[in-house]
């Protein structure tokens, strides 16, 4: 197998669950490629690689209609870290991470991190409007180099401006997310008191804006690092047969012996 497929293996995984319509795939954009995209729904389920220093981490974006549910529990196969994603605009949105996408989460690891995610912030206030006058980096401010905002900094612009003035009624508190987040736990089994607290993982994130996008998804590789490096150990000491190396080894095998 070529050198730089074997330095793409994912080391460890990440899942984004949520109901359709509450901006998932439209989080990953944002993240990913520094721009705001008008999406359709996902289809089954959607792979990501991120490079996050020496270390690959796979996030995986969830169909949230419910003729793609059963797929769920398959994606989070594994998991170490759970993205559960709701509109902070729509009550009934966080209502379905508990009775719709939780049990979903009954394959991911048993120490798997939990974070509450309610996007939509830039239709609920007036600090989430706030946007740079463009979705993306420009030549002068690229990956790699430049003025890129502190990652734990909700993208604060050089010349913030606003949105349009019309906002929504936020349907869900921050209390209501704390809430959910200690039931999560519950349901798991898990002691709040050795637990990560909740108010740093639930979060409020503005995908068009990408408030907090960048505090959530670093925050939780941070996170995720032990997993990683607990993945690593158990690899090298338990080593496995590299079926393509294996494949090309035979190959050149049988073109000797002809």
């Amino acid at each position: 197998m070529p050198e730089f497929s074997k330095m793409r293996k994912p080391d460890v995984k990440i899942v984004i669950l949520g109901d359709m319509n509450v901006g998932k795939t439209s989080l990953l954009h944002r993240y990913t490629e520094r721009k705001f995209k008008d999406t359709v729904s996902t289809v089954g389920g959607a792979f990501f690689l991120k490079q996050w220093g020496p270390y690959n981490i796979s996030i995986w974006d969830t169909a949230g209609r419910e003729q793609f549910h059963g797929l769920g529990s398959m994606y989070c196969r594994g998991a170490a870290a759970v993205i559960l994603t709701y509109d902070l605009t729509n009550w009934h949105s966080l209502a379905e991470l508990e009775e719709r996408f939780l049990s979903l989460t009954d394959t991911a690891n048993h120490d798997c991190i939990y974070a509450i995610v309610g996007n939509k912030a830039d239709l609920t206030g007036n600090q989430a409007q706030q946007v740079a006058g463009q979705d993306g980096p420009t030549e002068d401010q690229g990956e790699g180099g430049g003025v890129n905002p502190p990652s734990a900094c909700p993208t604060p612009p050089a010349s913030p401006v606003l949105l349009s003035r019309v906002t929504l009624n936020k349907q869900v508190s921050r209390e209501d997310a704390v809430s959910l987040y200690g039931r999560i736990l519950r349901y798991k089994g898990m002691d709040e008191s050795n637990c990560l607290p909740a108010d740093k993982m639930c979060f409020e994130t503005s995908a068009k804006t990408g408030y907090n996008v960048d505090a959530l998804f670093e925050t939780l590789f941070d996170m995720v690092l032990p997993s990683i490096l607990r993945n690593r150990t158990e690899r090298e000491q338990s080593p496995t047969v590299d079926l393509e190396d294996h494949k090309e080894t035979g190959k050149r095998t049988r073109a000797r012996c002809c």
